[in-house]
């Protein structure tokens, strides 16, 4: 008989999680996350602004860029001299990735350092190997044609190194604010956007899981994925589990898309300990199973979090889909629904295909979360 060893020391190597925020939006939307107090994250900037690194930035790293070129005053609004700026401290850029596993790289596009040095950031952690995830802001029509412009330049060279890309457009604001918010509270509300898309991702890696759900995972689903749509619900009552989703799968400052011909999804169900139950997990993911593409690849997870106390959280994040944009207001086109075969208003401007087959979580997943085309109850 073979000699058994069962050993209590286990090797322990968590994936390493990064943000960057290239320029100034790229920065603020960084303080945001530090001041959420966002776990198991670390934090760089990087800035031609000197003045603005010295005095305004909560990031433990902080990286000059363009030192020689713009002398510490910025790259005027200019996206070339932001990224010359960039590849004058690649150096620097490259220290400050070595070791990470995955990567988020967030700016506001259109102006000048951001626009220019988030591709440069991109292409450096590509070549290190690193899961590279865009997740950037398009400016408000009123900004400008030339603003405009030069944001959508931006995003199409930095979609050439990102795994992933989140685009999330200014004038989405308009939706979800008052008529008297403050200009201020609008950039607070795009910066939590931001901080929400990097929290879906990294509470999914980094938080204890009742059903795992690991880096690996993340990495299946994002690694050269293009588009994505990520969004958080939260709800509390009756029917709270399917409001979640709704909530989640809604999204309504993020660039529309169409999930119809998605190849991944991911989704999280947070309660606090022994508060979730298994008809709200069926409930959640029958919801969610009813509008995204039957060939989706999708991995699921339950996890605990004690201040949620009378309330679920669910994450979706669906990835692999091209994105689908009216001409001129970027709306999303309908889906169309496979039960009537006609066009149905999507869920806010995101189109949702229904019905897809469910892949099993794994072995634990009760038998009617396995089964092929759940319907709705």
């Amino acid at each position: 008989m073979p000699n058994i060893r069962i050993s209590d020391e286990f090797t322990d190597q968590p994936a390493v999680l990064r943000v960057v925020g290239m320029g100034g939006g790229g920065g603020n939307a960084v303080n945001r996350m530090i001041q959420s107090n966002i776990k198991n994250v670390e934090f760089i900037v990087a800035n031609t602004d000197a003045q603005w690194l010295r005095h305004s930035s909560l990031a433990p790293v902080r990286i000059q860029l363009g030192t020689h070129l713009t002398k510490g005053l910025g790259a005027g609004g200019d996206p070339e001299k932001g990224r010359l700026a960039a590849e004058e401290n690649e150096a620097d850029i490259r220290d400050a990735l070595t070791g990470c596993d995955l990567v988020f790289i967030t700016a506001g596009m259109g102006g000048g350092t951001g626009t220019g040095s988030a591709p440069v950031a991109a292409k450096i952690a590509r070549e290190l190997g690193i899961l590279t995830v865009g997740v950037v802001t398009r400016p408000f029509e009123f900004e400008g044609k030339h603003r405009h412009n030069q944001a959508e330049i931006g995003i199409k060279n930095l979609k050439q190194y990102t795994d992933t890309l989140v685009i999330i457009p200014n004038d989405r604001l308009f939706a979800v604010i008052e008529q008297d918010t403050p200009w201020e509270d609008c950039f607070h509300i795009v910066d939590d956007v931001l901080r929400k898309a990097v929290q879906a991702i990294s509470d999914v890696i980094t938080r204890p899981q009742e059903i795992n759900m690991d880096f690996a995972n993340v990495k299946a689903l994002m690694a050269n994925s293009g588009d994505a749509l990520m969004g958080i619900g939260e709800a509390s009552g009756p029917d709270r589990a399917i409001k979640a989703a709704q909530l989640a799968m809604e999204s309504p400052l993020l660039e529309n898309v169409s999930i119809e011909g998605a190849k991944g999804l991911l989704v999280n169900i947070c309660g606090k300990k022994r508060g979730v139950t298994m008809h709200e997990v069926r409930d959640a993911m029958n919801h969610i199973y009813s509008v995204v593409s039957p060939d989706a690849k999708v991995f699921g997870g339950l996890g605990t979090e004690e201040t949620l106390e009378d309330s679920i959280r669910i994450t979706v994040i669906a990835t692999g889909f091209p994105m689908t944009r009216a001409a001129r207001g970027g709306l999303a086109v309908p889906a169309k629904d496979r039960r009537s075969g006609e066009r149905r208003k999507p869920l806010l401007e995101a189109g949702l295909e229904p019905e897809t087959t469910m892949d099993p979580f794994d072995i634990r997943r009760p038998a009617f979360l396995r089964r092929k085309n759940p319907r709705l109850n």
